[in-house]
């Protein structure tokens, strides 16, 4: 009766809170598209209530629309089903509820579920899965070979989530070897992992960043201070096999709070896209005037690692910052040379970058 009563609650809050993302205004979040790439905003890992989340599969489309996402996964766990006495065992069925709602917003919808193991091995996501039912087998191995024999992409959840069980394993190193595992999430919901940061570069796998999102989603609206962690894909286009191929590529950033992780080159696109000079004015003869303007929605914190400039400087997002810089002697352009600390190109290493201006 226990488990019929959280059911139901979950499935009246999710039929109470569908209107409310219909008709709520839906969000546009600014990050530039770089590179000739589209920059899709994507969030690969949330559940329902087909496993342990609490909301019914349309409500993710709903609250992904309302948040301005373009692509999303439902990866329910296939193992671990609290509310299997309720709702019957049916893998497929969270794609197949929620399709036609994400076909009406403009969502990209992806097959997907997350294999569900102790740590270690720990918890997988494996995307763009024709049948998912085919991954329900007892041994793990057995499972991850399943779904690449579906050309999956597949994914390591959380590395860290378990502090004194985590690391890299024997298990892993199967995996990566057997050429199953093809990216790791560097963030999940409120947390980082360094270690999967590393590995990513150290192995070249896809960086990864998802909500996990069980409950429903309370952000009215994304901004720059509250937005859930979602993964930036820099696809060819807003299409399915788009979205795999870039994933397959490595062509992905994280926004995780007030950061950006990604490769450096990525990073750099985007800081060029998004950072532009409004107006510069000389001002005497040593003396000069600048107007800079973010157009993203990270708010850059900047250290100075050349002579000009403030020694610390942030560039909120969407908007502009005037700075009055001290020349070098007969200099005839601006160059200011930081580290952005908030955008990561390794574990506790920011992105170099300048901003040249002619006088």
């Amino acid at each position: 009766m226990k488990k019929l009563s959280v059911v139901l609650f979950a499935v009246v809050v999710s039929l109470l809170l569908s209107p409310v993302a219909s008709c709520a205004a839906e969000a546009k979040i600014n990050f530039p598209d770089i590179l000739g790439y589209k920059t899709l905003k994507c969030d690969l890992h949330m559940h329902t209530v087909f496993s342990d989340g609490a909301v019914w599969p349309s409500v993710r489309v709903d609250e992904a629309a309302r948040e301005g996402l373009d692509v999303i996964a439902i990866s329910d766990h296939i193992e671990y089903q609290p509310h299997k006495n309720d709702i019957p065992t049916n893998h497929n069925r969270p794609y197949e509820i929620a399709a036609g709602a994400a076909k009406k917003k403009g969502i990209l919808l992806i097959r997907a579920a997350e294999i569900t193991r102790e740590t270690p091995p720990g918890h997988f996501n494996a995307l763009f899965l024709d049948d998912i039912a085919l991954l329900d087998t007892e041994e793990f191995l057995n499972c991850v070979e399943a779904a690449n024999k579906q050309e999956a992409f597949v994914f390591w959840n959380h590395p860290g989530w378990k502090p004194e069980k985590k690391g890299w394993f024997e298990i892993h190193t199967k995996l990566y070897e057997s050429k199953w595992l093809h990216g790791i999430e560097v963030a999940n919901g409120g947390s980082y992992y360094p270690d999967g940061h590393k590995w990513c570069i150290e192995k070249n796998l896809t960086m990864m960043g998802n909500s996990d999102i069980h409950a429903p989603s309370m952000i009215a609206k994304t901004t720059p201070e509250n937005h859930r962690t979602m993964t930036l894909v820099f696809a060819k286009e807003k299409a399915t096999e788009a979205v795999k191929e870039a994933l397959v590529k490595g062509r992905t950033a994280v926004w995780y709070k007030d950061q950006l992780i990604g490769k450096e080159d990525f990073l750099q696109a985007i800081f060029a896209e998004s950072v532009t000079i409004d107006d510069i004015e000389r001002k005497g003869r040593r003396r000069a005037r600048i107007e800079l303007h973010n157009n993203c929605d990270l708010a850059i914190r900047l250290r100075r690692v050349g002579e000009t400039g403030p020694a610390e400087l942030v560039l909120p997002a969407a908007d502009t910052t005037t700075l009055k810089i001290k020349l070098p002697k007969g200099s005839e352009r601006i160059e200011l040379s930081y580290i952005a600390e908030n955008m990561l190109i390794a574990p506790e290493k920011g992105l170099p970058v300048k901003i040249i201006g002619t006088l």
